[in-house]
């Protein structure tokens, strides 16, 4: 059985508050309010084995906001003297011990951590010290490769981004064209690779094929718009550009020189006009 994920596990007897299932540890209970109706002795169930708040082990059908092995960005929901304590989506919170927080949190922020499984005390914790847990191996992608990005922190130069789950890159705050939210995941692409080993990223493709990947959005947006013509040109502000493209100002620019120099465009200051 693997503390921290999910397990297919046997029922094994029936109690009034619950089922129990057998594992290599040793039985261990499904409450009552996690049993699938018409589940029955002998029959195999999918579970999230974790430990209860007497250090039990237990089961649960729920899904975890992450498992042991996994970073995720969680809500603190309590602070005691033992440390701060995490929403994680199951009944009992996650427990981020004082000596693995990089600060002093408060109930209501929420912190990128990584959750596993001690080995001294065999329970599940978390550490706010998530870059501790990145590969140390190179980064096995090239340039402009397509990626999944986590924010995991805001700096003084950008967006640090757990990168594939296994390193660690940066989205400068230039490159930042949309509101970026602690834990949210995005595609991303790698636009250089450092000495060290960390990653410059970018929320839009590197190169040729971004700026024709963005022409084809572009020119998409002006069939469809009355007339073939779109309310922003060269000198719109960014932020109208994205909320009607998704675009930074910086692409969008790229995608009109491309689409100019096809003759498919008439350009304006303040407007761009498909051509008939």
């Amino acid at each position: 059985m693997i503390l921290g994920d999910f397990n297919d596990l046997e029922v094994v007897r029936e109690v009034d508050f619950g089922l129990y299932l057998t594992s290599d540890d040793g039985d261990l209970l499904l409450p009552r309010k996690y049993v699938e109706p018409g589940t029955q002795i002998g029959d195999v169930v999918r579970v999230f084995v974790y430990r209860d708040s007497e250090d039990r082990l237990i089961a649960t059908n729920l899904e975890p906001f992450a498992r042991v092995g996994q970073f995720a960005a969680l809500t603190v929901r309590d602070v005691t003297p033992t440390g701060a304590f995490l929403d994680w989506g199951l009944e009992k919170d996650l427990l981020l011990p004082y000596r693995n927080q990089r600060r002093n949190l408060r109930p209501g922020e929420r912190a990128t951590v990584f959750v596993y499984l001690d080995d001294t005390s065999d329970r599940i914790v978390a550490s706010a010290k998530w870059e501790w847990f990145l590969s140390n191996d190179p980064f096995p992608g090239k340039v402009g490769d397509a990626a999944e990005l986590l924010v995991a922190e805001e700096t003084d130069l950008g967006y640090k981004m757990l990168v594939d789950g296994t390193h660690q890159g940066l989205i400068f705050h230039n490159e930042v064209f949309k509101p970026l939210r602690l834990g949210d995941v995005h595609t991303g692409y790698i636009r250089a690779i450092r000495p060290d080993g960390k990653l410059d990223l970018s929320l839009q493709q590197i190169g040729y094929d971004e700026a024709r990947a963005q022409a084809d959005t572009l020119l998409e947006a002006l069939r469809a718009a009355p007339e073939g013509r779109l309310p922003l040109g060269d000198k719109s502000l960014a932020d109208d550009v994205y909320r009607r493209l998704g675009m930074s100002k910086k692409i969008f620019k790229k995608a009109l020189g491309a689409l100019y120099k096809q003759g498919l465009v008439d350009l304006a200051p303040e407007h761009t006009q498909l051509r008939g």
